[in-house]
């Protein structure tokens, strides 16, 4: 076989690319589904590299006049951008930009025109104001009413009903069932530290944080729920000796006045999903045979 046929091993940067987008996915999949504009995220995209290189070249000794050379170095992201960026991560996060669906959202609710007996009311969907159409209009002209409707029932935050042809609200808060704020915030913190710990074990020369999972298919559904029981089991163990542990250590380290303060986060997870119709799509149609639990 000549040597240009055999196959070569990815590259690292190949690896990290494939890497990046197994996390990125889940995100974006988050992002979509609940209005959240590719700009904003973006931006957040571009703060994080701009934050990340400055944290590098000042650990570097890099001198302050050179960092936004540096910064524009290593991200890639020209001067300009890098000055304004590093201006914004000094001066805190940025508000995020509103999407078209909130703001239609938040006008709806506040505009006194469009309120009765102190509560939204439902619109026409077409027509002179007040409609939706107009609503919609007076947001913005460069998208179609109707994306914006179809987005906010989406959201399950409007309803259409055909047979009347108006539109209501049927949310008082651009956020969805349940506490949303708060289940972000565990989002953000818990998988943050989780990535946190997953990315200095790979930098570091050796692993600092405790980070393992096991590994396997070909189960049936009441296979998975077995593993789903026997997690809740030892969480409920591990929480019940980690609790009692943590407050005794809080309060000795506490009386020892020791100045090294450090914060922890201890966690257990477990994530399934149907296998079936991947397999399904292959190209040779096999049925991939059930592998062994594998440690990763």
């Amino acid at each position: 076989m000549p040597s240009s046929d055999i196959p070569q091993p990815p590259t690292d940067h190949e690896v990290l690319i494939d890497a990046l987008r197994s996390v990125m996915a889940p995100l974006a999949r988050l992002a979509v589904a609940r209005g959240l504009t590719y700009a904003s995220a973006e931006e957040t995209l571009k703060q994080s590299f701009v934050h990340a290189a400055r944290d590098e070249q000042i650990a570097l000794g890099q001198a302050p006049n050179r960092l936004v050379s540096r910064i524009s170095t290593v991200t890639g992201i020209n001067r300009r951008e890098v000055t304004r960026l590093v201006e914004a991560v000094d001066a805190g996060p940025p508000v995020p930009e509103a999407s078209l669906a909130s703001q239609v959202f938040t006008r709806w609710l506040s505009d006194r025109s469009l309120r009765v007996r102190g509560k939204p009311r439902p619109l026409p969907r077409h027509g002179d104001a007040p409609s939706f159409e107009a609503l919609a209009r007076s947001v913005t002209q460069d998208v179609h009413p109707r994306s914006l409707l179809d987005e906010l029932c989406r959201l399950q935050l409007a309803r259409w009903d055909v047979e009347t042809d108006t539109v209501a609200l049927i949310q008082d808060g651009f956020t969805p069932r349940g506490d949303w704020q708060r289940m972000l915030g565990f989002l953000g913190t818990n998988v943050g530290d989780h990535m946190q710990a997953a990315v200095q074990n790979v930098l570091a020369e050796e692993s600092t944080h405790f980070e393992q999972a096991v590994f396997a298919d070909g189960l049936s559904p009441d296979s998975v729920e077995m593993l789903r029981a026997l997690a809740r089991r030892h969480w409920k163990t591990l929480l019940s000796e980690a609790v009692p542990l943590l407050e005794n250590r809080i309060e000795e380290d506490a009386l020892a006045g020791n100045p090294d303060r450090r914060r922890v986060r201890l966690g257990l997870f477990t994530y399934h999903e149907d296998t079936a119709a991947q397999e399904a799509a292959g190209a040779d149609g096999a049925v991939k045979a059930a592998s062994k639990p594998k440690e990763t």
